[in-house]
Formats: C-alpha cells, structure tokens, sequence
C-alpha cells in the first residue's frame, strides 16, 4: 500500500502558507519595445493575490500606473501599435520611473506585510519579460526596495499548459471559463486582471482535485 499524497499545502488557511511567505502578485507591463534595457517601459499594472474565507485564490486591489519613458528610451512603433499607447499624451499623467515603482512597490509591500508573507513573487503571462522590465526599471533609478523575488516567478503561460492545454492568454482564458474581451487586451489593468483571474481559477481547480484525490484515498 502506498501513502496517500500530501496535500497539507494546498488546504492552507493563509496565502502565506499556501506559497511558503510568497505572495503572489500579478504583474503586466506595457512598453516600447522588447529589450527592457532599451525600450521604455510605458505602464505597469499589479493584482496582489489572496484567500477568501472558503480558502480560495481570489485577486486583490488592482495597482497601477502610466510610466514616463526613460531618457533616452527607444519606442518601437510596432510595440506601440500594438498597445495603442501614445507616450507623449499629457491626459496619461504619466509618472517617472521612480515614482512609477515607488507607487506599485509600496502598494506591494503593504499587500506582502498584510498577508503575513517574506516577500512577493511576480506571477505573469511570460512572466520572465514582466520581470525583467521591473528590474531593469528598478536598477535604472536605484531602486533599494524592490519587494519581488529577484528572478523566480509563476508563469501562467506553463499552468494554463499544464491546467487546460493552452498557452496563449485569450485561449487559455476561455478554455477556463472566463470571459475574453478582445477589445481591452495590452491594457496593463485588463492583462493583469484577467491573468490574475486565471491563475486563480488554476489554483483553486487544484484545490479542487486535491481534495477529491485525498477522499479517494481516504
């Protein structure tokens, strides 16, 4: 006979025991380019992750900000076709680099410190390009107090492979039932929503099999 699986972590009352201190927080950037040691970084959104009382993965209060592009910054047009985003645009209100992550990362430390975690964990959709533009922004101004672990990360890409066989967002968002609105994607709040919606809907869908396992086998 064989031990039933542990699934002690996956019934955790709080977010910090569900991901060892970890908080997760759903991160989008928009930008001008794909070289985020060249390309401005245009707009930055972030979704704190928490549990509700039934101990389900629910998103917190949406962080966000419109970014002014660095001195010297290069703007792919493609990028900002794609986006939409006229950096010139005064009605942006755009805030520097500095003041761009002093808002989003204080808001992060609150939700870190609030939730009982160490530190927060940037979940994304190829979150390895999130991260990289808020390092290299955070590096740029000197930035002493970037609450994100440094280079790890939860990739929605690889769960939503994993969980329903789709890696693109718009597919892998309906393939989990939710709502895909074409119209408002590479606006950093929707991205950062609607990924934060889906990472939810996958952690809890494994809540839901690890339960099941664990009657099974009880």
């Amino acid at each position: 006979m064989t031990d039933s699986p542990d699934y002690g972590a996956a019934f955790a009352s709080t977010i910090a025991a569900r991901f060892r201190g970890f908080l997760p927080v759903v991160v989008d950037v928009e930008t001008g380019g794909f070289d985020c040691n060249r390309h401005a970084l245009l707009e930055i959104a972030a979704v704190p992750v928490t549990l509700d009382a039934a101990g389900l993965a629910v998103p917190g209060t949406t962080l966000h900000a419109h970014v002014a592009p660095f001195p010297g910054a290069e703007l792919d047009p493609r990028s900002l076709d794609i986006t939409g985003i006229d950096p010139h645009n005064p009605l942006r209100a755009a805030l520097s680099e500095r003041a761009a992550l002093d808002h989003i990362f204080s808001g992060v430390r609150l939700a870190v410190r609030e939730a009982g975690c160490n530190r927060a964990i940037l979940v994304g959709h190829n979150a390895g390009f999130d991260l990289g533009f808020i390092n290299a922004a955070a590096l740029r101004v000197a930035h002493k107090r970037n609450p994100f672990h440094p280079f790890s990360s939860f990739d929605t890409v690889a769960l939503a492979g994993l969980a329903y066989g789709q890696t693109v967002l718009a597919k892998a968002t309906e393939a989990a039932g939710l709502a895909w609105d074409a119209n408002q994607a590479h606006s950093a709040i929707y991205d950062a929503e609607i990924t934060a919606a889906l990472f939810c809907r996958i952690v809890n869908r494994w809540r839901t099999l690890s339960l099941h396992d664990t009657a099974s086998s009880a």
